[in-house]
């Protein structure tokens, strides 16, 4: 038998996981939620359920500011609507979020909530306050289904794809959360709490498209939540034919989890390289629309103690991204239980970021928060999972008596 190679005895090989899907559980005695549709789904719905075509478009935009603008969740308070009508809305539709199950605040201010969608089941949230802005992360699917090595979401079998209510429920509880919703009558406040949105949560955003692209067109609506395009980013770990939909019909902008120079390396951490590797990557990303140096893609670059850490590396990185408007994010490892890797040492990184920069790219390497809540990037597992394993682990073995 031949020695393992000194990759294969650094890296873990990666898991295959089994899908479980589990069923939905639907709105209220068959009600539609109004959260998360878009104006045209949410005019539909409005004309299905009675409202007369000529004054669909206004009721849509009555609506739509008492839900997005206001944070109301109950029609009797939308009081510009007449009684009739906000009981016609009161029985065929509901306004439904998801449900904070837990709250935790790190020392750093960080928060993240467990929160339970439709069926039971439960994702991760994360708040990232800032001195010049405040970042709320948020997920697309339950769990993944990419196993990337280094990620502990990865780790968690994929149940289901997040709809777009979800989707955009995570961005209003969290503004329920810290009280961002508008006051009537009182002055107005510029500063937004949330100004922010990566989809940097659990799962793979374009693996769950159509979801995310309504859901985040809602957040971007003017006249709503009204978070502009260059204020949302979609990071994916590589799912080549979306990537240019995500411009065209989303607009945000794009980060890519890369986190390796070569495919021997970057088959292992982030498995979906042996679909699309890097220089297929690479080539979707050079043909990426409306692509400049004001709107880079960002390369998320996790850094992994001797694995992808060298000075060999990041001269590598420099020529991958040659002709690419970027910038990237070093991202030292944040560790977690029974994680396979330790973090680069400082030195390391800063080596890493010199060259990085030397070369002409912005290299921010990101300060780890809320890493003593486990809400750190790469950390995010929901708790029913990790209750769930740790029962079995506790639980005695049953006998043949039994």
């Amino acid at each position: 038998m031949t020695a393992p190679t000194p990759l294969a005895s650094t890296l873990l090989a990666p898991i295959t996981q089994d899908l479980l899907t589990i069923p939905r559980k639907q709105a209220e005695a068959g009600k539609h939620n109004l959260v998360g549709m878009t104006r045209d789904q949410m005019r539909d719905a409005l004309i299905a359920a009675g409202t007369p075509e000529k004054a669909a478009k206004m009721r849509v935009g009555q609506v739509w500011q008492w839900v997005y603008h206001w944070g109301v969740r109950d029609f009797d308070r939308m009081t510009n609507l007449a009684k009739d009508y906000r009981a016609l809305l009161a029985e065929n539709f509901v306004l439904e979020v998801p449900e904070i199950v837990t709250k935790q605040v790190s020392t750093d201010g960080t928060r993240k909530y467990l929160v339970r969608i439709a069926g039971g089941h439960e994702v991760e949230v994360v708040y990232i306050p800032e001195t010049d802005r405040g970042t709320l992360c948020i997920s697309s699917q339950v769990g993944c289904t990419l196993t990337c090595t280094f990620c502990h979401t990865g780790t968690q079998k994929l149940v289901r794809n997040l709809t777009a209510a979800e989707i955009v429920g995570q961005v209003m509880l969290a503004r329920d959360d810290l009280g961002e919703w508008p006051i009537p009558g009182a002055p107005r406040v510029e500063t937004r709490l949330i100004s922010n949105i990566v989809l940097m949560g659990m799962g793979e955003p374009l693996y769950n498209f159509e979801n995310v692209r309504d859901g985040m067109k809602v957040v971007m609506d003017g006249e709503g939540i009204a978070l502009g395009r260059r204020r949302i980013t979609l990071s994916t770990s590589g799912v080549v034919p979306e990537i240019a939909r995500t411009a065209n019909e989303i607009g945000c902008l794009l980060a890519v989890s890369f986190h390796a120079t070569t495919d021997e390396v970057r088959d292992v951490l982030v498995p979906i390289n042996k679909k699309w590797n890097i220089a297929t990557l690479l080539d979707a990303l050079r043909d990426y629309p409306n692509l400049t140096n004001s709107e880079r893609i960002t390369f998320e670059y996790v850094m992994l103690d001797h694995v992808n850490d060298s000075k060999e590396d990041a001269y590598r990185l420099v020529e991958l991204l040659r002709g690419i408007p970027a910038k990237v994010n070093l991202i030292p490892f944040n560790e977690w239980p029974g994680a396979p890797y330790k973090r680069s040492s400082g030195n390391r990184i800063h080596a890493f970021a010199d060259i990085l920069y030397n070369a002409g790219y912005a290299t921010p390497i990101r300060t780890p928060r809320g890493e003593d809540i486990m809400a750190a990037c790469g950390q995010l597992k929901s708790a029913t999972e990790k209750q769930r394993k740790s029962a079995l682990k506790a639980a005695p073995k049953a006998t043949a008596a039994e």
